[in-house]
This record gives structure tokens, C-alpha cells and sequence, in this order.
């Protein structure tokens, strides 16, 4: 099966590509392209589809991915790292060309950006956690720090599990409106005691806020789609053992 794909209009004529697990050696229910190192998959199978993937959206790159923990650090990568030695931290930053930026996720939200002019491009992992701590506001700074200028980063938010999908209790909805009382625009009604949380719309807000002029989203939900998505979601509510990941990337050719 080819390989999915999904890439942003505002990204054109940057190398970058928001990866399903449509593709990829692996079976079962880590079928298709799943990435992750931490999944219960067959290294073998995890190392041929981060092989494919890259090959996919920057040919002869080397994929640089991190150990993420729901943070809002960033790194700047200049050069490569091992894979045995990846900073922990959920977004990363480059100048570099030859490097293919890689965020793994399984619901949570990745945003690549770009500001071509001055040739810098970042990738960051936005789980609620990493959302709320500022984490794409971490990473367009490291992107400044390198040359890049907010009001010329443009951004792309891929598969993530999207409103619909997303029912939270009334402590998490608390947390959001401790953080900011108009946060209560990204919730809607639920059943007693809960609602529904638009990650992708937050995250995208988060943006705007920092002064990210272009901004897209490709509304994509990982939790709905199981053919075109991993989801962590589903495979909890499932009761599964386990459960893949998928990957976005990019870079500088």
C-alpha cells in the first residue's frame, strides 16, 4: 500500500509531509507505517518505516526525533543525534539542510512550520499538556533565535483527534480556565459532568496568540479514521495492549 501523505498548502515549496500509517512492514495492530520506538512492534519493522517515511518527504535525509514528554521544550538541532540518545523534550528546531524534523503522534496535535525566507523550519508535538505550557511558543522562539520572524513562520496542524472525538471531564475543563477564562470557546456541552475539547482549534489559537500570521489546519481525525490513523484513544477505549504511532516531518533540501 502507498503511503499517505497529507500535506499543508501553506507548507508549499517546503519538504514536509503529515504521515498516516497507511504503508509501512508492520502487522497486526501496529499495522502499516507505525514509528514509534516506545510501541511493542518489531524494531526491524519500526526502523523500515522511519526509513520509508523519511524517504517519503525528504529523500537522503537523516530523521532527527526526540523522546517527548508532554513538555513545552524545544531543541535546536544542528547535527544529528542517536536514537538511544534523544533529548527529552516535544518540539525541535533546525537550519540545517539535510535533516528531516520528526514529531510522532497517536491523537495528539503536530504543527510544522516554516519561515523560508530565512530557511528555518521547526516541528512540535502539541498534546494538551504540551498546548497548554506553551510548547509552539517554545519552538517559534528557538526558530527566532536562528534568524526566523513570527510574522513570517507560517504553520500547519495535522491528524489529531478532533472535537468530536475528544470528551474530557470537568477538572480538565477547570485546568483550561484557570489557564484563560475565554478558553471556554474551545468546549462544548457533553454528557453530565463532561464535554468536548477542540485540541486542533486551541492549538491553532496558541498560534495565532504568538503571532503566526498563516495558519492551516487540516482537520483530520486520528481517533476516527482507524483505517488512515493511529489513535491511543480508540485502542484504550478498546482495551487494546497496544497501539502505533505516526509521524510528520520536515525539512530543508
Amino acid at each position: 500500500m502507498t503511503i499517505d501523505v497529507n500535506r499543508a498548502r501553506a507548507l508549499d515549496g517546503v519538504a514536509h509531509g503529515f504521515l498516516g500509517r497507511r504503508g509501512g512492514v508492520s502487522q497486526g495492530m501496529h499495522a502499516g507505517l507505525n514509528v514509534g520506538i516506545g510501541s511493542d512492534d518489531d524494531p526491524a519493522a519500526i526502523a523500515e518505516n522511519r526509513r520509508l517515511a523519511t524517504e517519503a518527504v525528504l529523500p537522503g535525509a537523516t530523521l532527527v526525533t526526540l523522546f517527548q514528554v508532554h513538555s513545552a521544550d524545544t531543541v535546536t538541532v544542528l547535527t544529528p543525534f542517536e536514537q538511544d540518545g534523544r533529548p527529552r523534550a516535544d518540539a525541535l528546531v533546525t537550519d540545517r539542510p539535510g535533516l528531516a524534523l520528526g514529531i510522532l503522534t497517536a491523537d495528539c496535535a503536530p504543527v510544522l512550520l516554516a519561515d523560508r525566507e530565512a530557511g528555518v523550519v521547526g516541528a512540535a508535538h502539541a498534546g494538551w499538556k504540551g498546548a497548554l505550557g506553551g510548547v509552539t511558543s517554545s519552538a517559534i522562539l528557538a526558530m527566532e533565535a536562528l534568524g526566523a520572524k513570527r510574522e513570517r513562520i507560517v504553520a500547519a496542524i495535522g491528524p489529531c483527534i478532533a472535537r468530536a472525538s475528544y470528551e474530557v471531564d470537568d477538572a480538565f475543563a477547570r485546568t483550561f480556565d484557570a489557564a484563560d477564562p475565554a478558553n471556554e470557546r474551545f468546549f462544548s456541552g457533553g454528557r453530565a459532568g463532561h464535554h468536548q475539547f477542540d485540541l486542533e482549534a486551541y492549538v491553532a489559537h496558541r498560534l495565532a496568540e504568538a503571532g503566526v500570521a498563516r495558519i492551516e489546519m487540516l482537520g483530520l481525525d486520528t481517533y476516527g479514521d482507524e483505517d488512515r490513523f493511529f489513535s491511543f484513544r480508540r485502542a484504550t477505549h478498546r482495551g487494546e495492549p497496544g497501539y502505533g504511532r505516526q509521524i510528520s516531518i520536515i525539512g530543508l533540501e
